[in-house]
């Protein structure tokens, strides 16, 4: 049997399902990587080649989503949002995403990365510096017009209700 065969057999529910068990597989992968270099050879090395596979697999994910939406060359921040809510770890982190005018606020209320962490006991995920990475290149993948900026983020935390808080604003 074909893979196709077996997912197109199971109900919309199951394939919701599924793809939340792909979205934590894949970050429990990201955190094996991660936390193997962390412990061999610390967090800077860690954080190093955090950031290195970030500035490649951002812009990978941001342009598949990008032709899966049929997005335009510059669709906007609107076109920022759908791409953002289909992101590989949308569905499993809780968030909010707030538009004013040339402004689009994105909040993740909870990380399921550093939730994961603290029940382990290991100190935070210093994500600010990978986290401008990802964020602002996944936006210029979208619309080469969108910049970004860390409002909150660890661990330079500047608002305790959210794991960490983004601003992108549209230049047009």
């Amino acid at each position: 049997m074909h893979n196709r065969e077996t997912l197109l057999a199971l109900s919309k529910d199951q394939l919701i399902e599924l793809i939340e068990i792909y979205a934590k597989n894949w970050l429990a992968m990201d955190g094996v990587w991660f936390q193997s270099v962390e412990r061999k050879l610390g967090m800077d090395e860690a954080m190093y080649h955090d950031e290195e596979a970030w500035k490649r697999f951002t812009v990978t994910e941001a342009r598949r989503i990008k032709k899966f939406l049929g997005l335009g060359e510059h669709p906007g921040l609107d076109g920022l949002s759908k791409a953002l809510r289909l992101r590989f770890y949308a569905n499993i982190n809780e968030d909010e995403i707030e538009i004013t005018k040339n402004t689009l606020i994105y909040t993740a209320k909870e990380c399921f990365v550093q939730k994961a962490r603290a029940e382990k006991g290991m100190p935070y995920h210093p994500c600010k510096c990978v986290g401008i990475v990802e964020y602002s290149g996944f936006a210029k993948t979208i619309d080469d017009r969108i910049a970004c900026e860390c409002i909150s983020c660890y661990p330079d935390i500047t608002d305790s209700t959210c794991s960490c808080k983004w601003k992108f604003t549209i230049n047009e």
